[in-house]
């Protein structure tokens, strides 16, 4: 029987996508799937990437649909109780998807799981552990470029990174997947914030290990990266804030957003820092009504949320990671909160 579909969204991704997909080819758990979405690449990456293995499949779309919208489509039809999210810069060890399954049983509560993600192009040095999200609206990959040495024990973030994640599949559809408005960037930080909305809880797994390039294809610091990191940002704030602090962090946001446009404007990313935050205030009032249903939607408390934020600027600064130590419990339990800082 199979237990997982591993998604792979490709889109110009060269010699990274082989790479790959050989990896997940090689996983020491063989009860999976895996769906190679190809988003109209033009490289020529999907040409001879996929392995001669019958676990694996391609949807060849004829034009770039974007990586949410990819995933749900791949993830649509699926039978089986997991899906996985892999990037095709990313190269899993090939304990990483059992480590991730282990986890799931051991958490019944935990409705997504993230993974280790080491730098492609320096062993020592980590590239994520885990999504953070600061109270007035920013968010970021844990201990990034920060030694590996400094990788936190297994324990509750606040959203996987989906580089590199798996998600139980009944809370993924009930969620109604990832938010394809945002195309990509933030995706998988505004799936997590919604999980957690629901009661929810989300889990960063040490063992599960995936060597991660990065934009290997979009480019870090590119016009496309910053105007979708720019949008999605205010997007991701103005839906999911439950309104207690909604109300009270929204001053702190539009300050947070004035301070990254001038910074933005130092370091020659204005012109699509500006663009990305128009076009998020002009898509307002459409989110507004998406926001009224996730919000009717909502179980978990207001203040629940509020302890799964990062409430520090200097934590902002370090880019720390925030795990909280937890217990493999019933569902009913909940993490006990602790900040790791590096």
């Amino acid at each position: 029987m199979v237990r997982v579909r591993v998604i792979v969204v490709n889109y110009n991704s060269g010699v990274w996508l082989r790479s790959c997909l050989r990896a997940l080819s090689r996983q020491s758990v063989s009860d999976f799937e895996a769906v190679v979405v190809d988003n109209a690449s033009t490289d020529g990456s999907i040409d001879d990437a996929v392995p001669e293995d019958p676990r694996f499949a391609v949807i060849a779309l004829p034009r770039n649909i974007g990586f949410a919208a990819a995933n749900n489509h791949a993830a649509a039809g699926a039978e089986c109780p997991f899906l996985a999210t892999l990037n095709p810069d990313a190269e899993p060890e090939p304990d990483w998807l059992a480590a991730l399954l282990a986890a799931a049983d051991r958490y019944p509560a935990a409705l997504a799981f993230g993974s280790t993600q080491v730098d492609a192009g320096d062993d020592s040095r980590l590239d994520g552990a885990g999504d953070v999200y600061f109270a007035l609206g920013l968010a970021w990959r844990g201990l990034y470029r920060q030694p590996r040495s400094l990788t936190p024990p297994t324990g509750a973030v606040f959203s996987p990174c989906a580089a590199a994640a798996l998600y139980r599949r009944s809370a993924f559809a009930a969620a109604g997947g990832f938010d394809e408005r945002y195309f990509c960037y933030m995706e998988d930080v505004d799936l997590g914030f919604r999980l957690r909305l629901a009661g929810g809880l989300c889990v960063q797994v040490r063992e599960a290990v995936v060597r991660h390039a990065g934009s290997a294809c979009s480019g870090r610091y590119s016009d496309f990266t910053v105007y979708h990191s720019s949008r999605n940002r205010i997007w991701l704030f103005c839906k999911n804030m439950p309104q207690p602090l909604f109300a009270a962090l929204l001053p702190g946001h539009l300050l947070l957003n004035l301070l990254l446009l001038v910074r933005a404007w130092c370091h020659g990313e204005g012109r699509p820092t500006w663009r990305g935050q128009l076009d998020g205030l002009r898509g307002l009032p459409a989110l507004w009504i998406e926001r009224r249903r996730v919000q009717s939607r909502r179980i978990a408390g207001w203040r629940e949320i509020a302890r799964g934020l990062t409430w520090s600027p200097l934590r902002v600064l370090r880019r720390s990671a925030a795990v909280a130590p937890l217990d493999a419990r019933p569902a009913a339990a909940g993490p006990r909160r602790h900040e790791v800082l590096h």
